[in-house]
């Protein structure tokens, strides 16, 4: 499935998911060097996958996954690697080895009261990679 097909496909919304998850889709394409990796795996999440094209280290540099428990409520986690942002209102948790391996931060867009801030964390993410 690409992410065209996801995104169109997605017809329930309870939670209200999806216009957060286009808006980052959006900032993501407006990001000069980025690409986007979409992988889906049906019941557990679909995950959107920002990397710099000159990137080199890591294979990306912001993760967000829709979270696939119950097709009507799915949720958003957008995770980074720890080292590449900060959290200054600390509304993000640490996960100690859960970003490939590595230590992550992931945040819940659960409403759009937090999506300026993961705005603002992508751009500072994109900017340290």
């Amino acid at each position: 499935m690409e992410l065209e097909e996801f995104v169109t496909a997605w017809d329930q919304d309870i939670a209200g998911a999806k216009p957060l998850f286009i808006e980052l889709k959006k900032l993501l394409e407006s990001l000069e060097e980025t690409q986007i990796h979409f992988i889906a795996r049906p019941g557990i999440t679909y995950s959107m996958r920002g990397k710099k094209t000159s990137q080199e280290k890591r294979p990306l540099f912001v993760m967000v996954d829709v979270i696939d428990d119950d097709p009507a409520e799915r949720w958003l986690s957008v995770c980074f690697f720890g080292d590449t942002i900060t959290d200054p209102e600390e509304l993000g948790d640490f996960v100690p080895g859960g970003l490939l391996g590595e230590d992550g931060h992931c945040f819940d867009a659960e409403d759009a009261g937090i999506l300026e801030y993961i705005k603002a964390r992508i751009l500072e993410a994109h900017g340290n990679q």
